[in-house]
């Protein structure tokens, strides 16, 4: 075989991943779901639409918030079944590096192994690049309240704030005017009820418990997802409040 006929191999499978980061990414702003990520003084709160695609579905299994550790929360958009698959991935890296260590891994380190990973995906023409883009937090000891962005070509940046998916260029400018005001310095229940008006205000429509997911981490505490009677206090303060 002739080094031009390898050549050609070569940029016709380079072209083709990318192809595949670009299908990727629209696929994961068509799942038809927003997700905000919002930053506060100690808290970092992610919200995202839930949407049952079938009556019949248990809605307690159909879910895009997910634990890492105790401590690290992620919200993966995108195909459900690449998004569980990432998640898989990020849980075994962070039981292998407190197997190893001692200690937890801190999320910015995760973030990287999490975005590495999907990077080598888009240099071997045989595997298939995921349709996930996952979001992760986490208080840590010495940098505080933490967000990061993995995207399916393997970015990953750390964020004051992000939107994502469908609406996402609406979500970030509704962010943006949040940070404005509050340089990421607002308490916890500000941080979560500022969040879930920014989502309310993008999608222009009143939400309900049920249609929505919030996951949140702050000071010492877990990762948490909030329950349904939870944000439908917060969502009654919200209206209350406009």
């Amino acid at each position: 075989m002739s080094r031009s006929h390898d050549r050609q191999i070569t940029i016709f499978s380079q072209e083709g991943k990318l192809y595949q980061i670009e299908y990727a990414l629209k696929s994961v702003a068509q799942a038809g779901i927003l997700g905000i990520c919002l930053r506060g003084k100690d808290t970092v709160v992610m919200v995202c639409q839930k949407k049952v695609s079938d009556k019949l579905l248990d809605p307690a299994c159909v879910t895009n918030m997910y634990a890492i550790t105790p401590k690290i929360g992620c919200m993966a958009l995108g195909s459900s079944p690449d998004c569980k698959s990432v998640v898989m991935e990020a849980r075994q890296m962070a039981a292998k590096f407190r197997d190893q260590n001692g200690y937890d891994i801190p999320v910015h380190f995760l973030a990287q192994r999490v975005g590495k990973k999907a990077q080598i995906w888009t240099q071997h023409a045989g595997g298939r690049i995921m349709s996930c883009t996952s979001h992760l937090c986490a208080i840590d000891d010495e940098k505080g309240s933490q967000l990061w962005k993995c995207d399916p070509s393997g970015h990953y940046f750390g964020w004051k704030a992000c939107a994502t998916g469908q609406k996402d260029q609406e979500g970030n400018n509704a962010l943006e005017k949040i940070i404005k005001k509050t340089d990421c310095k607002s308490d916890k229940v500000t941080t979560i009820r500022k969040a879930i008006d920014a989502l309310a205000a993008v999608l222009g429509s009143d939400l309900k418990p049920a249609d929505v997911e919030v996951g949140v981490v702050s000071g010492t505490e877990n990762f948490t997802i909030l329950s349904d009677a939870e944000v439908d206090e917060h969502l009654t303060a919200i209206h209350e409040e406009d």
